[in-house]
């Protein structure tokens, strides 16, 4: 926001959401009075995600702060051939300042104007808004200048310190741009003696932040003018950035400091600054809020359909009992099975309280390995109560938990409940959703409402819920209710001596992981200090492994009799949970009694053994590779059900599994160099160096970046658009990309969305450029200091590096050049020192998805693909835009049901494949790992091998598909027999040979696009909400597809056989 008030755009803030509501209209009613453009503003999470009371503001209202005649008067200034009119000109030197000037008396009048606006508002409906709105003490000496949601906070601290007999207020900015100097020292005490100014932004450099220098220029100008008698001392203080909490311990904590003999300018103010101690201290224990205000803290699995749950329970409760109720919800950018926090409140005056629940009466964990992990009882009240979702009945459960939990539960004399939601779920058909279950359990013990009359409105919210999924859906759900009151069991207290401890081990952890990682992956982020921190936002890779989420119930075990090692289960895994490796089996003495191993069966690995393992502590238990496991048992001719890996309990797995892990990472490979990494089997037994990442369980979209980690991995650099990949690729606390164990592996960066490929672009220029600077100075050095070491130098200038073996000699070669280097010494030695690497191949990737490549991103695409340029793009096409919850983009295929799309897609989704095809010098792949393995890796192979810009588009089934995730693989595979998304190679080098470049690998459909169709939520919603309109773009589908498929069928057989010698088209010099 603050980034935009030199636009020229007026800026109105609102600090909740009501105030949200109520000033969008005031804005609407505002900009048509002003002519002045307006940007209503609220803080990002903290106000557009709290859930709130509002009173709604009718037609009527609306109608009273519009006026027809402004509105016919601004559509008339619309441009219209009838009256025309010409704007956006390029204006001179001669008249340029003066037309800037001439809009002055616009802005002047703005203040006046929305003044106007919010009186007839307090008319309408009888809230009372001004410029600048003043609480507090009238003769105040401090008062603190805030906007937007720190606004309600410092108000409800000024409120309690003033009941105390403080001399304390805050003046909340509402107007931002223009600002009124005028209307802020009416508003402003003229008793006040000291001012802090809050900022929820940074500006590196500067003096002060925007607001603090906006209002000691207001200040000094007004006392200059005699318009204040004593120029108040003021100071700056920043609070809240990325929607740190702000609390009303912190507000009193700025209300300290202007009492203290010289307060601190330019503070912070919510955390710990132990570097340039700028940092407020405050005490934590400090509340304003009501003794009778009920809150509670439900912990969820990411997925596991808590939020939601609790977002209705606010409902249930607001409108059965009429009480006040708010609630946040916390989650962290993992897309699926992270833990998630509700924090709810209910009262029975309207809360003002935009931070978290720091003390609760209800307590409920819905996982119960989170007991292992984080605190949660920390934040109990003394007497209050806790529901656990446990696997271990009431009479066995205390001895399972964690001593730091049992001393919590008897130091607060808490009441415990469990329930195993999860055997419930698993009963009534709800598979992981235990939200409903939980949700029935709270009202069941918590006595917010009657018992019965809490049944029969969740009944109620789960029709309205879930009725569009049909009544199936709908009669799971109330099963579970209706199991949900006798599995309840209340637990007896017992002595706090369990020998199960919640701390984590980080015995061999790197420094950095100790004492950062650890700590935010104990959600204990927030007391780390500011030298906790890197300086330049440079992490480290290869964090994800000391994770250790344990969130899978059932994971995969290797049946090793009956697996025939084909490599399936570790391509298609998501989260690269399962390994292959070979190794000499003399390295199997001293392995723990459950590891694993088998005879090597293909012919390349005579002699080796084979294991496939099984990463437990990090599945996410989607149970994708026992779907597409090929390596059935079958006892007297029938299959038994049983495969070559099988899903079982992960609890009792975990002991055994982790020595087996360990034991397993410690054998060396034999294999990866005996094979062809470019087929399924080669490339899984090398190490993917992407893995446990926060994706969702079966993701569709990592077991491409992990193919592509397995392949180029050791000199990869990505370029990775923002957006899901971003996410579970780039998010804090760890990362998935890893490394080799010489330390080398994928260097990463994000920029925007919409940079991405000019991001990856500049990657590929700087390479070739430093690497030609090697090539010049190395050639220049061979005939001086390196005479010697001529064919050395030959050897690295000639070398092809066109795979792994060649970049790996190249490796040895820069390495023997290093050692000459240090002999030869001097400046030209020195300087070759620094550009040695870039003389071994970096291959470039640039990475996005759909949003990124279809919509947002496509310019910049279009113009990277024509560079002519060697840079690799790989589109992870979802379909929609998955990171923000499923929106349509021009990727969407014709039918979908989507976000701006609820009527179906009503347009065919963009044949990004064809467009690029029509420059003639880039390869374009569209694969579909599920319905071809082999022709995946193979036009990876061919993508990275061409001599030129490559595009590989790839279907990635998506949790907004709604589908059985586990079998995502599958919907790929229907996808390519329906015939809507063709596999195909266009590779321009064929035509040198006189040949068409365009291979079509998928046979022609065997079953409709209709029948694809029918199997995906996205497209049997519109099916049951308007089955005509439904029918019709089925109709339309099928015969979109039949004629694209044509048309590349038409290429493919087109003779290519011109008569003449083509020129190789391809890389830019």
């Amino acid at each position: 926001v603050m980034a935009c008030r030199q636009t020229g755009w007026a800026l109105l803030a609102s600090a909740n959401p009501q105030e949200a509501m109520d000033m969008a209209l005031i804005a609407q009613a505002a900009t048509l009075k002003t002519r002045v453009p307006f940007l209503h503003f609220f803080d990002g999470f903290r106000t557009s995600h709290e859930l709130n009371m509002v009173e709604p503001l009718s037609p009527e209202v609306m109608r009273g702060m519009i006026s027809e005649k402004l509105i016919a008067e601004h559509k008339a200034r619309g441009l219209n051939p009838e009256r025309p009119q010409l704007r956006g000109t390029a204006q001179n030197p001669d008249v340029f300042f003066q037309g800037r000037e001439a809009g002055n008396k616009f802005y002047a009048a703005v203040p006046t104007m929305v003044k106007e606006a919010m009186g007839q508002f307090e008319k309408l409906t009888g809230r009372k808004y001004g410029l600048f709105d003043y609480v507090g003490a009238p003769d105040a000496t401090k008062v603190v200048v805030v906007m937007a949601s720190g606004a309600d906070v410092l108000e409800d601290t000024v409120n309690y310190l003033v009941s105390k007999g403080e001399k304390v207020g805050v003046l909340k900015v509402r107007l931002y741009r223009p600002y009124s100097e005028a209307d802020f020292i009416k508003a402003l005490p003229k008793s006040v003696k000291s001012i802090a100014v809050l900022d929820r932004t940074k500006e590196p450099g500067s003096l002060g932040e925007p607001l603090y220098q906006d209002v000691v220029t207001v200040c000094s100008t007004a006392y200059k003018a005699g318009e204040l008698k004593e120029l108040p001392a003021i100071v700056g203080g920043r609070y809240g950035l990325g929607s740190k909490e702000f609390t009303p311990a912190m507000a009193k904590a700025v209300f300290e400091n202007l009492s203290a003999a010289k307060p601190l300018n330019s503070f912070t103010v919510g955390i710990n600054d132990d570097v340039t101690n700028l940092s407020l201290k405050y005490d934590e224990t400090f509340s304003t809020e009501p003794a009778d205000t009920f809150r509670a803290l439900f912990f969820g699995l990411g997925s596991d359909g808590t939020i939601g749950a609790n977002k209705n329970t606010i409902k249930i409760i607001s409108e059965e009992t009429g009480q006040f109720a708010q609630g946040y919800f916390v989650y962290d950018s993992k897309k699926a099975g992270s833990m998630t926090a509700s924090h709810l409140r209910f009262g029975k005056s309207y809360i003002r309280a935009p931070y978290l629940v720091s003390k609760a009466r209800f307590i409920g964990c819905h996982q119960f390995s989170f007991l292992e992990k984080y605190e949660m009882l920390n934040r109990a009240e003394d007497g209050g109560i806790f529901l656990l979702n446990s696997p271990f009945p009431a009479d066995q459960v205390w001895d399972k938990l964690p001593v730091e939990v049992q001393y919590d539960i008897v130091k607060k004399n808490l009441k415990m409940y469990v329930i195993d939601a999860s055997k419930i779920a698993n009963e009534t058909g709800m598979g992981a959703r235990i939200n409903v279950i939980m949700q029935t359990a709270f009202f069941g013990i918590s006595g917010v409402l009657p018992k019965d009359e809490a049944i029969a409105a969740i009944k109620a919210s789960i029709k309205k819920t879930y009725s569009r999924k049909g009544d199936e859906v709908v009669n799971k759900n109330y099963a579970a209710v209706d199991q949900t009151l006798a599995a309840i069991q209340e637990v007896k207290v017992g002595k706090a001596d369990s020998k199960i401890k919640r701390t984590c081990n980080v015995e061999g952890f790197p420094k950095f992981v100790r004492e950062t990682l650890c700590e935010m992956i104990a959600f204990r982020g927030d007391q780390l200090p500011v030298s906790a921190m890197p300086v330049d936002g440079t992490f480290p890779t290869a964090t994800s492994q000391y994770e250790k989420r344990n969130i899978a119930l059932e994971t995969p075990v290797w049946e090793s009799h009956l697996c025939i090692q084909c490599g399936f289960c570790s391509l298609v895994c998501p989260h690269a949970a399962i390994r292959l490796k070979a190794y000499d089996g003399k390295d199997l003495s001293g392995a723990p009694k459950t590891f694993k191993s088998a005879d090597a069966k293909a012919p390349a690995l005579k002699g080796l053994k084979m294991t496939v393992q099984v990463a437990v502590e990090d599945c996410t238990g989607c149970g994708a590779c026992v779907y597409n496991c090929p390596a059935k048992e079958k006892k007297d001719g029938a299959e038994t059900g049983r495969k070559a890996i099988n899903l079982a309990d992960q609890f009792p797995l975990r002991e055994t599994e982790r020595e087996n892990l360990k034991f397993f990472m410690g054998l060396k490979d034999e294999g990866s160099s005996k094979v062809n990494r470019n087929t399924v089997q080669g490339s899984q037994l090398v190490r993917p160096l992407f893995e446990f990442s926060g994706a969702c369980a079966g993701c569709g979209e990592t077991p491409y970046v992990k193919l592509m980690t397995q392949l180029y991995g050791d000199h990869l650099t990505v370029a990775n658009a923002t957006g899901c990949s971003s996410i579970y690729g780039g998010n804090l606390p760890t990362t998935p990309y890893c490394t080799r164990e010489d330390g080398r592996g994928p260097a990463w960066s994000n920029s925007l969305f919409e940079d991405n490929a000019e991001f990856g672009l500049g990657m590929r220029l700087a390479y070739d450029k430093m690497g030609g600077e090697a090539r010049e100075l190395l050639t220049s050095m061979k005939e001086g200091p390196l005479k010697a070491q001529a064919k050395l130098c030959d050897d690295i200038l000639g070398a092809g590096q066109e795979d792994w073996v060649g970049i790996e000699q190249q490796r040895g070669r820069v390495a023997d050049l290093k050692k000459a280097l240090v002999t030869v010494g001097g400046e030209q030695a020195a300087r070759m020192g620094t550009l040695a690497d870039y003389l071994i191949k970096k291959s470039v990737w640039i990475l996005g998805g759909d949003g990124w490549a279809y919509d947002i991103g496509y310019g910049g695409l279009d113009h990277v693909l024509a560079s002519g340029r060697k840079v690799r793009v790989l589109v992870l096409d979802t379909e929609v835009y998955s990171n923000t919850g499923g929106q349509m983009s021009k990727a969407t295929p014709l039918g979908a049901v989507a976000q701006f799309a609820a009527g179906g897609k009503p347009n065919p989704k963009k044949d990004l494949g064809m467009i690029s095809m029509t420059y003639g010098n880039i390869y374009v792949a569209q694969v579909a790992m599920g319905a071809d393995y082999n022709q995946t890796v193979k036009a990876f192979a061919e993508a990275e091998a061409y001599d030129g810009p490559s595009i590989i588009i790839a279907y990635s089934h998506c949790i907004a598909h709604g589908i059985d995730m586990g079998s995502g693989m599958n919907e790929q595979k229907k996808a390519v027999q329906s015939g809507r998304w063709p596999l195909f190679r266009y590779n321009p080098a064929l035509r040198a040979q006189g040949k068409n470049p365009l291979t079509i690998d998928s046979k022609p459909p065997t079953i409709s696009v209709a029948d694809f169709m029918n199997g995906e939520n996205r497209f049997r919603t519109l099916q049951k909400t308007n089955p005509e309109v439904a029918a019709r773009l089925a109709k339309l589908a099928e015969a979109e597809y039949a004629w694209r498929l044509s048309v590349y069928q038409q290429i493919a057989a087109m003779s290519c056989d011109t008569g003449k010698k083509e020129e190789k088209v391809g890389a830019a010099a």
